[in-house]
């Protein structure tokens, strides 16, 4: 798989193609994450994605989920890649458009809060980190208190699937997640983590 040997241009040819400088704003609130994945420093070993939790904040329906870094768009954002460029400074300190290359845009997804949609949707930019480039160094903002790199060979090819139990309505319910360690990533993550998986996986 082009994923684990870090192959940008396998990565970009199966998630490439959909437009990524045309989003018009809309009356639906619009949001952006970055899935930024790079090379591990071991030879032959699989590259890694940054995940992050958000900090516990009241009103929030994400509050403490693991997540990608990203959020909602502005008005002065002249498009969603915008957004995504933009986010990923701001929560973790670095630039996407000097550190990173762009691979491709993944489908958008319908946000989801407490098993109902909320107005929104969020589109996923799958970026690489420059080889060349020395260790970028993450600086948290105030909306998350932790930044990880992972392994995506055992999410992608599913080592890392498990359920969790979520009520809702007073209704248990088991929702497929990635265990991540203690972590749990599930939700709107762990769809779009599924959606670059299927990708990688087309023949």
């Amino acid at each position: 798989m082009g994923l684990l040997s870090y192959d940008l241009n396998a990565i970009s040819t199966r998630i490439g193609g959909r437009p990524v400088d045309l989003d018009s704003l809309s009356a639906e609130r619009q949001a952006a994450v970055a899935v930024i994945l790079r090379a591990s420093e071991a030879p032959e070993a699989d590259a890694e994605v940054l995940l992050v939790r958000r900090a516990e904040r009241a009103g929030d329906p994400w509050s403490g989920h693991m997540a990608l870094p990203g959020g909602r768009r502005e008005p002065d954002d002249s498009s969603l890649f915008v957004t995504a460029v933009r986010e990923t400074r701001e929560e973790v300190g670095f630039d996407l458009g000097e550190h990173g290359v762009l691979l491709g845009r993944l489908p958008d997804v319908p946000a989801v809060a407490r098993g109902r949609r909320v107005g929104m949707v969020v589109v996923p930019f799958v970026f690489a980190l420059r080889s060349e480039r020395p260790e970028v160094v993450l600086r948290l903002n105030e909306e998350l208190v932790e930044a990880m790199w992972t392994p995506v060979g055992p999410l992608a090819r599913g080592e890392m699937n498990g359920t969790t139990a979520y009520l809702h309505e007073g209704q248990p319910f088991d929702m497929p997640c990635y265990r991540v360690g203690d972590r749990v990533v599930w939700g709107l993550t762990h769809r779009m983590l599924g959606h670059l998986f299927e990708a990688l996986h087309q023949a």
